[in-house]
Parts: structure tokens; sequence; C-alpha cells
């Protein structure tokens, strides 16, 4: 079992950005119909916020920049659309078409909980900032002779 939790940090932003990109799409789909999606018009409730959600908290999540808010926000943008949208066509999300926003909700929740992973957008730019700054602060000895 500890070979299985020897890459757990790793998967885990692998995972969030996985999960951010496609949600990411979805966002590009309905604000400027990339993908085949149609475009919601611009302010119109819920369409318009939920795509502005999806881009701008897919993104975030992606990046692993402000994970756990934007995840959160996420699922519960998820779980809005599962209880309005589908919830009314049947009770299990298998007869109303509702799983993907089923699933997206608790992968959410879930990376709320756990947290964006080891590898963010900030901890590489800080570790590429102190690589920067390590190899700065050590200058060649200048010789003169």
């Amino acid at each position: 079992m500890e070979v299985l939790s020897r890459g757990k940090e790793e998967l885990l932003s692998l995972f969030r950005v996985v999960v951010g990109l496609l949600f990411t799409c979805h966002g590009l789909s309905k604000l400027f119909g990339l993908f085949g999606g149609h475009v919601a018009r611009f302010g119109v409730w819920p369409g318009w916020y939920s795509a502005a959600i999806e881009l701008v908290g897919g993104l975030a999540v992606l990046l692993g920049v402000g994970t756990r808010v934007a995840a959160l926000l996420c699922s519960g943008e998820m779980a809005y659309a599962y209880f309005t949208a589908h919830q009314e066509k049947g009770l299990w999300p298998i007869q109303n078409g509702g799983e993907l926003a089923a699933v997206y909700s608790w992968v959410f929740l879930l990376i709320a909980f756990v947290g964006p992973g080891s590898y963010t957008l900030i901890t590489l730019w800080q570790r590429w900032r102190n690589a920067t700054v390590i190899t700065a602060d050590v200058e060649p000895a200048v010789t003169t002779g």
C-alpha cells in the first residue's frame, strides 16, 4: 500500500488539472461557442452566470489559484444545476441526464476538502523564483591576474 500512496500529491495535482481543464471547456463552450457549444446570452440567468463560473472557476482549479474557494463555488453551481435542471425529469441521475452535474458536484467538493495537491501555479512560481535567487546569489569567483 505504501507504493500507492507515494505519488498521492502528484496524482491529486494531475486530477485537479484534468478536472479544471474539462470544466473550463464547458465555460468556453457556453460563453464563446467553442467546441460546438451554443453561446449563452450575456447576463441571462442562469445560463450566462453558470458559464462564467465554469470558465473562471475551472481556470482557478486548473491553475491551483484559490483552489478550495473556486472548487466549492463550482460544486455549488453543479448541485444547483442538478436540482433545478435535472431532478424534475426523474429521481435518479441515470434517468434525468444529470450524471455529469452530480459527479462534478462531488468531485469539486472533494477538491475543496483535500486541497490542490503539491503542484500549483503559485508553488511552481515559488520554486522557480527560489532557484533563480539561489543561482543569482552564487556568482562565479573573479580572479585577477
